[in-house]
């Protein structure tokens, strides 16, 4: 069984506040070193984790999404940027890689670049099943097996609750066999929230996926203590809202009071916003750039807003 635990550096320096793009700058200058050879162990000493709470097992608080983002060709030049993501998460303390087979080839993408960098047992695999019936769903989940090159996948959800009526006694079942490890269920939707928090009410379950960020907070209101009071881990989608968060604060420069909780860009603002919620696991960005994923992976290092410090972020996103 894979292991993700690691311990946090309380003596990583913080790094000053400065607008994203700068930072992104200075990240390309030093050639996105974050994470190769020696800081590499580094920056996964430093990088902050929280506990599933079914089992224990701890996870960086920074993952990654894939849906776009690894939809590409078969060629190493058009995968080339998304091998470097990949080893960045990896050797920069991430864990979590979250897909889907409605994400095109983006399975098969993950699954073929862990190979080359021999990195299955680094990564924690999530993926979903997205069809109606169950022996559908069997044939689904079979070739999520096949296409991310793995025996065990380590968190099946059921896609946007498609079908889960059907789905979850097969998860269950995978789950004893030891073809899964964890078992959950994704929306990416506000209108959904009601309907996951009906499932987690009615059902035993690992993980919950979801829409949140600092501009759609509706998950506040009753799905993440919902999931806080069953022991269910969060994984958050859509976290800068399909960029609409960037373009809101473009010309913007970030708050000197940013750097109070280690913040060094809009994007980190943004993410070190949804961790601070106590409920929250992981939050898995989507991207294809390496600049953008080594930005992400500082969000999870260094100190987290407190619930004062949370006001203030909110108050100031909402004067902008």
């Amino acid at each position: 069984m894979r292991s993700f635990t690691r311990r946090d550096d309380p003596n990583a320096a913080p790094p000053s506040a400065l607008s994203r793009a700068c930072f992104l700058r200075l990240l390309a200058g030093a050639g996105l070193a974050l994470g190769v050879g020696p800081g590499g162990a580094a920056a996964a000493a430093s990088t902050i984790t929280r506990a599933i709470p079914k089992s224990g097992e701890t996870l960086s608080v920074v993952g990654l999404g894939t849906w776009q983002t690894f939809d590409v060709g078969p060629s190493p030049a058009e995968r080339a940027s998304q091998l470097e993501v990949l080893r960045l998460l990896l050797d920069g303390g991430g864990s979590v890689i979250d897909s889907s087979p409605m994400y095109g080839r983006s399975e098969t993408v993950v699954g073929d670049l862990l190979a080359e960098l021999q990195a299955h047992e680094r990564a924690f695999l999530a993926t979903k099943v997205w069809t109606r019936g169950a022996e559908a769903g069997i044939r689904q989940m079979e070739q999520s097996l096949a296409r991310m090159r793995s025996p065990q996948i380590d968190l099946m959800q059921v896609h946007n609750l498609v079908d889960w009526r059907i789905h979850l006694p097969t998860l269950r079942r995978w789950r004893e066999e030891g073809r899964i490890r964890y078992i959950g269920i994704t929306h990416y939707t506000t209108a959904g929230l009601d309907a996951l928090a009906e499932v987690i009410e009615a059902e035993p379950l690992d993980f919950v996926q979801l829409a949140y960020s600092i501009g759609v907070r509706e998950a506040e209101n009753r799905l993440l203590p919902l999931a806080a009071e069953r022991d269910v881990a969060v994984l958050i989608n859509r976290p800068y809202q399909g960029g609409g968060l960037f373009r809101a604060v473009r010309g913007q420069g970030l708050p000197d009071w940013a750097a109070d909780f280690d913040c060094a860009s809009w994007g980190q603002f943004f993410l070190k916003f949804i961790l601070s919620h106590p409920a929250v696991t992981c939050v898995i960005p989507g991207t294809s750039k390496a600049k953008h994923m080594a930005d992400n992976l500082g969000a999870g290092r260094g100190r987290l807003p407190d619930r004062a410090q949370r006001k203030r972020m909110l108050a100031h996103w909402q004067s902008l």
